[in-house]
């Protein structure tokens, strides 16, 4: 979990300094082609390329087409708002996945899952304190990453009962490397790579991979309730790096807001994992 932890930081470094450079676009479809060039050079290492089918085709390209437009959504957030206020926002995202389930999974929403999901709603508005002047479209767009970031759990989880993880990853970086190459390239300008940006580039590109790898590694060695919680670390950790590297303020609502979403949470992983072990 460190090493995610690690990951998603560097990443939102590396797109908040690449957001002059270039579009989210540019920035996904740059991601997407290091991505592909990894987990074809690992799928052979491990022997999994015979894995790599057209299966369930269909649904992996609603899975990416959701997730490319959560992760532009994220990266576009980053240039918005505080980088403390967009992590709370997203850790909104198992909260959207428990009211979204008993429509397109068919899961039940249970008392204390309804309970979850307020409290993260409750987080959301001590976070963003909205007035009528207050809301602005950084915290719409962060609130939208969190939706689609939800689908695409959603996506997955149905997807990993047709598809290995070799499979999943492959299409993840060729499908939304051919969505960056369109949303980047309609116009017939695409900003190459330059000695200042490609180093940023290769940080998304291979923290992205790398994070959901340690998380996977971490769920296979530890039960959820030790690992869920320690991603809440990201949010100290962004939080004083923005005040170091952007003079971002520390503001205390967002860490209050943070707890509480953290709340819902746990609370929620809690009773899940109880209810499996009892």
């Amino acid at each position: 979990m460190i090493g995610a932890i690690v990951s998603f930081t560097a990443m939102a470094i590396s797109g908040r300094e690449l957001g002059g450079q270039y579009d989210t676009f540019e920035i996904m479809m740059y991601r997407s082609a290091f991505g592909i060039v990894i987990v074809l050079l690992g799928a052979r290492w491990a022997g999994t390329l015979g894995q790599i089918n057209r299966d369930a085709l269909g649904l992996q390209i609603l899975r990416n087409a959701v997730h490319f437009t959560g992760q532009n959504l994220w990266f576009y957030a980053l240039t918005l708002i505080p980088l403390a206020q967009l992590f709370a926002f997203e850790f909104t995202t198992p909260l959207w996945v428990i009211l979204l389930s008993p429509f397109l999974l068919g899961e039940r929403l249970t008392a204390i899952r309804a309970l979850a999901a307020a409290l993260g709603f409750i987080g959301i508005l001590i976070v963003a304190r909205p007035t009528v002047e207050g809301v602005n479209v950084g915290m719409l767009v962060a609130a939208g990453c969190a939706v689609f970031f939800a689908l695409t759990f959603i996506t997955t989880k149905k997807l990993t009962n047709r598809q290995t993880i070799t499979g999943i990853m492959f299409y993840l970086t060729l499908l939304q490397l051919i969505f960056g190459l369109i949303a980047a390239g309609y116009d017939g300008d695409i900003a190459p790579p330059t000695s200042k940006g490609l180093p940023f580039l290769l940080v998304i590109g291979i923290g992205g991979l790398v994070a959901h790898f340690c998380i996977a590694k971490a769920l296979s060695l530890a039960p959820a309730t030790f690992v869920s919680p320690i991603d809440f670390v990201r949010l100290p950790v962004i939080a004083i790096l923005a005040m170091v590297l952007y003079d971002e303020p520390l503001d205390v609502w967002v860490f209050v807001g943070a707890v509480v979403i953290f709340g819902g949470n746990y609370l929620n992983i809690w009773n899940e994992t109880r209810a499996k072990t009892s």
